[in-house]
């Protein structure tokens, strides 16, 4: 209980600094807000923006962005910098208003600018302060009551990643559980946050569902958000443990482009682009084209995969108040499936409990090249952002996703006495589809006197599939079985040749995936500023979840539907013990999941599972923004969680529960001009409270992940003398013990801790880059799992070669 009494205290602490504020006079000001971007539409950070003739100013964020409050009048705004030419511009303030000041290009001698950011001199410049989509809503992370964190494509460049999915790994408390399959639907990577998993589903806050690995081309940053969101992005999209959500890059208003081509072990092959140029000469059309193809082979004697992205973004500014803009992701895959060992025995008959006592060879697919999954993703976004006032703002968002695939996915199961593995195959044919339109209005303004930041909502969502699986092999027979120790004779048998006669020679036992959801959804949330230290966050949701699912593929009828209505509300409170610098915040989160349609013994139906999580820490952003950091700890209860009810057979009853509770750490620092750091340590406690007692009560749940994780990487550059630009960078991963199968019948697996070391080593100047890296630095065999058994990669180098226009 002592979490709970900590937030006591500090909800009991707040309230008092409310009464005792609340009697202090306030001169009523008005807002100056604004942005300065450079020539190619990059932030411009810690550029000083003040009055003058006044002590009133501030200096942008690493976002560009100024905001400061002021007495009303008519002012002359001077922005400055060491490295750029005065300018200057006029200015009215208007008590208890909003003045927008328009974008402001820095152009005069940005060179010198852009070189401090290219040769690592700027501040901190892994950390992000700001996100329009965690709330969704502009909220510096400072003012938000919930954690979240942000990988830039400043540390993925650093790091040669060229995924979403392995930028995870500079996130504390999140490890990846399964790689992707291609598999139509859930052929993404598998991750798990805070205990439950999560898969990679959101992009620029709303659908964006990428069937295989999501590919970095277009990569502005990547959020994690964490604990039970509901309220805000309700619950077919995310988890109890939090979402993951891609902000992707933007065009602007200057011509420019990178080229980059990468190249490295086991055949892997990557040219990218990246183009930016408006299309008219008012500058109001703006187009950026982010593009890549990636090939790459196996650590293991056979594997491959084969991918194209293609990222078009268009805006168009019709008027100063409206702005429209387009997009899509295009993306077209093929390769095999990752080799992923299941348990088809007790693990008291397998013989051994941990991965690094099994007989498989790990540099051995067990699999013939031509078993392969082909993958389709073609996504579609829109936006309409409208100015409806000085203190409303409108915006319609909508996004169409399609996944589909095709082809075979091998698998293989662990038999008893650790010597021998069954080869199996299924094949896959269908898609996917999501249509998902937003409304949101926004408005900033003061009612007696106190600043609201309130956000209105409305939300669609349709999830559509047909899938269909076949398996030829009747129940459980395999294609063969296969001795592990010694010669395999037949370990080139399973390819598509005799996959083909298989599937067309024995009858095919095929089971269909078949639905149309709906939801329909209407949100509020405001952040009032009780004082301009004190501000508190409320939301609600309410959410009509209508599914049908078509069980008669003749007819396409449905006799299955239901529907379930879930309310899922939002508490935070956020003190500034030192304004813009030092935040105490403590948060109360909902989360619910809609169920399988049925009824207990008594004919009551079932309803949503519900998480709540309390949650209490500091945010830093101290030393001159030198050091960014979030400390927290949380506690999330799961209830109405479906089980088999003990006293009436073939039913089920709704009063399961699980608790997961941890503690999260992580920093951003630049200690000395060049040196980068971001660390991160997270431990999490998950335990099934009142489950089956004869199968996982009292125990972590086989999908939690490690306990304990951590990330770790610096990187130095060189800021002055004939070899500035030169950097080095050095990190990596801790991942504890991770038992994938915990539970009473079958017993208890382990996949052991590991530690993943990485290194790389870079030249970057302004028109081209060079690069090498090296992942897996000592060679590490280790593995992943989600209740299987799932061997990583080897030791790889990374050389890359970017050229900038």
């Amino acid at each position: 209980m002592k979490q709970y009494n900590y937030l006591k205290t500090l909800s009991a602490f707040l309230l008092l600094l409310v009464c005792s504020l609340t009697a202090l006079g306030q001169q009523v000001r008005g807002t100056i807000r604004g942005r300065i971007v450079t020539n190619k539409n990059e932030p411009a950070e810690n550029v000083s923006v003040v009055l003058k003739g006044t002590n009133y100013g501030t200096v942008t964020n690493d976002d560009g962005k100024f905001q400061f409050r002021v007495p009303a009048g008519s002012y002359t705004l001077v922005v400055s910098h060491v490295n750029l030419r005065n300018q200057e511009l006029p200015v009215s303030v208007i008590t208890g208003r909003l003045t927008q000041v328009p974008v402001i290009v820095v152009s005069a001698n940005v060179s010198s600018l852009r070189e401090i950011s290219v040769n690592g001199e700027k501040t901190n410049k892994f950390v992000r302060k700001r996100s329009d989509d965690v709330a969704k809503m502009p909220l510096d992370n400072l003012e938000n009551p919930q954690v979240y964190s942000s990988v830039g494509k400043e540390l993925l460049q650093e790091q040669a990643v060229f995924s979403a999915d392995d930028a995870i790994r500079n996130v504390p408390g999140i490890t990846r559980l399964w790689a992707p399959t291609g598999r139509a639907g859930d052929g993404g990577s598998y991750f798990t946050l805070r205990g439950f998993s999560v898969q990679t589903s959101l992009r620029n806050g709303i659908s964006g569902l990428v069937t295989n690995t999501v590919d970095a081309a277009n990569l502005e940053k990547l959020e994690v958000v964490k604990g039970p969101s509901g309220t805000l992005y309700g619950s077919s999209l995310i988890s109890f443990g939090g979402l993951i959500n891609r902000v992707t890059k933007k065009p602007f208003e200057n011509t420019a482009g990178e080229i980059t081509y990468a190249g490295g072990s086991y055949n892997f092959n990557r040219i990218s682009v990246d183009y930016n140029t408006p299309i008219d000469s008012a500058k109001k059309a703006l187009l950026r084209i982010n593009s890549a193809y990636n090939s790459t082979g196996s650590f293991q004697d056979n594997g491959f995969n084969k991918n194209f992205v293609f990222d078009p973004s268009f805006s168009y500014k019709v008027s100063d108040r409206l702005t429209l803009s387009f997009d899509a992701e295009i993306s077209h895959g093929t390769g095999t499936t990752p080799p992923i060992f299941y348990f088809a025995s007790t693990i008291a008959d397998l013989g051994v409990s941990s991965a690094d006592q099994l007989n498989i060879n790990y540099k051995r697919a067990y699999q013939a090249n031509d078993l392969v999954t082909t993958s389709d993703n073609v996504n579609f976004y829109g936006k309409v952002d409208y100015k409806i006032s000085d203190s409303w703002q409108s915006q319609t968002s909508f996004s169409t996703t399609n996944s589909s695939s095709s082809g075979y996915e091998p698998y293989f199961y662990l038999l008893a006495g650790n010597n021998s593995i069954a080869r199996d195959v299924w094949a896959i044919d269908g898609n996917v589809n999501t249509l998902q339109i937003q409304q949101n209005f926004a408005g900033d303004f003061k009612i007696a006197g106190l600043r609201n930041r309130l956000l209105i909502g409305l939300d669609f969502l349709k999830q559509t599939a047909n899938l269909k699986y076949s398996d030829p092999n009747s129940g459980s027979d395999a294609f063969d079985v296969i001795n592990l120790k010694g010669p395999i004779p037949t370990y080139n048998n399973f390819n598509k040749a005799k996959v083909d006669s298989l599937f067309q020679n024995l009858p095919l036992s095929t089971t269909y995936s078949r639905y149309n959801n709906y939801t329909y959804s209407a949100y509020v949330s405001d952040v009032l500023n009780i004082t301009d230290n004190l501000s508190a966050m409320a939301s609600l949701r309410i959410d009509y979840f209508d599914s049908k699912a078509i069980d008669n593929p003749a007819t396409g009828s449905s006799s299955n539907s239901y529907h379930q209505v879930a309310l899922s509300p939002k508490f935070g409170l956020v003190y500034q013990l030192v304004k813009n610098h030092v935040s105490l915040f403590g948060n109360y989160m909902n989360g619910f999941s809609n169920t399988t349609p049925g009824t207990d013994f008594y004919g009551k139906s079932f309803k949503p599972e519900q998480a709540n999580q309390l949650e209490g820490g500091i945010k830093l952003d101290v030393f001159n923004g030198k050091l960014s950091s979030t400390i927290s700890y949380y506690d999330i209860k799961v209830k109405d969680i479906i089980k088999a009810d003990p006293s009436h057979a073939n039913f089920s009853i709704q009063d399961g529960s699980q608790y997961s509770r941890g503690f999260e750490a992580e920093v951003i620092a630049n200690p000395v001009k060049g040196l980068n750091i971001v660390a991160g340590y997270s431990h999490n406690n998950s335990l099934m409270t009142n489950s089956s007692p004869t199968y996982d009560n009292g125990r972590r749940p086989q999908t939690a992940g490690p306990a304990n994780s951590a990330n770790f990487w610096a990187s130095y550059t060189l800021i002055a003398g004939n070899a500035k630009g030169l950097g080095l960078g050095f990190g990596g991963n801790y991942s504890g013990d991770n038992q994938v199968i915990n539970n009473a019948y079958n017993g208890v697996f382990t996949l052991p801790s590991f530690t993943v070391l990485n290194t790389g080593v870079f030249y970057n100047k302004e028109k081209y880059r060079l690069a090498v890296n090296v992942n897996n630095l000592t060679n590490k065999e280790y593995w992943i799992g989600y209740t299987t058994v799932n061997p990583q990669m080897l030791r790889q180098v990374i050389a890359s070669l970017s050229y900038k226009f």
